[in-house]
């Protein structure tokens, strides 16, 4: 008999994906457009006690989705939030009664029953299962057909940038959140790593894992890993800390496409010196559009950065502001930060050295033909008086 530690038990998986589609997106015109509510401006109640009541975040609005049947786990539920800051988040949210064995196949099986284009919805032969992965770029593929007249400056490639985040959360925990980690730590540990089944995981790593956990009440407990986290609350007042996580993982989104794109201006700015390089000069005329590229760029990336930082305020000693720095730590957001900063100086510097040299073999010029027509013109014409 199996113990009870390891036995079926009600849990909740929540299923983040979060899309960049561009740079903003228009929210008053798409609320009209799909009739959708928006969300409230704070953390959503119950939250936790010691949270400042002038904690918000950002507004999305939030558009149902339809939901989907499980392979005997039941119906899947799915939304969307649509931010206006350009983000598109697919959660997906499915209760169950299943073991910590069960939660890993149906983050990662093919479980999701799902039509084949062109059968009805909710025919009883389903065409095909897929997994909540799959699911969740299905429903994206969707949404963004229903969004995108209202975005602004859209990505080339809308959906090709995301980030992916799975929370389980057990609701049944009779014996105590710290007995039954300490019971379970290897199978927890293996659950939030991802971790292929029968994989022996060393301690060290394990230990890692489960480091820094995170209570309020005697009853419950969050552990955070870089893609999961473990939630144990048998009153299920977790919605706060899901937002965190939301909210953590679209500033680690927005910092890497950012990342990204500077790259890319780089390399576009070596080729340039090298092209520049080459002819012994370079245009006055596509410096000039170069430097207006940088400079615009250059105040985005600001722009977006102080967003970032200031949209919601989560600065503090209290427990979702413990929360949100323990996963921008997982994270790294700071490095992104830093990385974003150095590569705008990088960019900046490159082509105001390109305009100086202009500059200065403008000047240069300038100065030859000042001799030329102070000094040399003048000996000539004394020279041709005395012939």
């Amino acid at each position: 008999m199996a113990k009870k530690s390891n036995a079926n038990r009600l849990h909740e998986l929540v299923f983040f994906r979060i899309f960049d589609v561009g740079r903003a997106i228009n929210l008053p015109s798409l609320q009209k457009s799909l009739a959708v509510r928006e969300e409230g401006p704070t953390v959503r109640a119950p939250s936790r006690r010691d949270t400042p009541a002038s904690l918000s975040l950002p507004r999305p609005l939030l558009v149902p989705l339809k939901s989907a049947a499980s392979e005997g786990y039941g119906t899947l539920k799915a939304e969307a939030k649509v931010y206006e800051d350009g983000a598109i988040t697919v959660c997906l949210r499915l209760r169950v009664a299943t073991s910590l064995a069960g939660l890993e196949t149906i983050a990662g099986a093919p479980i999701v029953r799902a039509d084949r284009p062109g059968e009805a919805s909710g025919s009883a032969a389903p065409g095909e299962t897929i997994t909540l992965s799959a699911w969740a770029d299905r429903l994206f593929g969707e949404m963004i057909d229903l969004i995108r007249p209202a975005i602004l400056d859209p990505a080339s490639n809308p959906g090709k940038d995301f980030e992916t985040y799975i929370a389980f959360c057990m609701l049944e925990c009779p014996e105590g959140p710290e007995r039954y980690v300490e019971k379970n730590r290897t199978a927890i540990a293996s659950l939030m790593m991802g971790a292929p089944a029968g994989e022996e995981i060393h301690e060290q790593k394990i230990a890692e894992t489960l480091a820094k956990p995170f209570s309020y009440a005697a009853t419950d407990m969050a552990v955070f890993d870089l893609d999961r986290c473990f939630i144990i609350d048998p009153r299920g007042e977790y919605e706060d800390i899901l937002l965190m996580i939301e909210h953590a993982n679209y500033r680690l989104l927005e910092l890497r496409v950012l990342d990204r794109l500077l790259d890319k201006r780089l390399d576009e700015a070596e080729r340039d010196l090298g092209s520049f390089s080459r002819r012994g000069r370079a245009p006055v005329g596509a410096v000039r559009k170069k430097f207006a590229r940088i400079q615009s760029l250059r105040f985005v990336a600001l722009f977006v950065l102080e967003n970032l930082e200031n949209s919601s305020k989560i600065i503090g000693d209290y427990y979702l502001g413990q929360i949100y720095d323990r996963l921008c730590a997982l994270f790294n957001t700071d490095g992104w930060s830093r990385s974003v900063e150095r590569r705008l100086d990088i960019l900046t510097s490159v082509y105001e050295m390109v305009k100086t040299d202009n500059a200065e073999r403008r000047t240069l010029v300038l100065e030859i033909v000042f001799i030329a027509v102070c000094i040399i013109l003048p000996v000539i014409q004394i020279w041709q008086a005395l012939l």
